[in-house]
């Protein structure tokens, strides 16, 4: 759930309270459980040569500006209209 945008509270039941796993999961964060279990991983990775270490990954979210969109920066103004006069010949001859 670390930095997944999905709030603690929608935690499957099964896991118990929220708060708890909250806890337990900022505990681990702040005595260092969490970087220990990843270079524990790593190393396994390394040592079976299972690692690939030119992979890429592109998570990129564009969210474009109201103004960004071709809005006025001033804001929004009425436009006037222009109204042209049309001669029409008459009819006839």
């Amino acid at each position: 759930m670390k930095r997944t945008g999905s709030p603690w509270a929608d935690m499957p039941e099964r896991y118990g309270p929220h708060q708890t796993a909250y806890d337990r999961f900022a505990k681990w964060r702040d005595d260092g459980t969490w970087a220990r279990l990843k270079q524990a991983v790593i190393a396994l990775a390394e040592a079976d040569e299972d690692i690939d270490w030119n992979a890429q990954v592109d998570s990129t979210v564009v969210r474009a500006h109201q103004h960004a969109a071709g809005a006025r920066k001033e804001g929004w103004t009425r436009r006037s209209r222009r109204y042209v006069k049309v001669w029409v010949a008459p009819a006839g001859d």
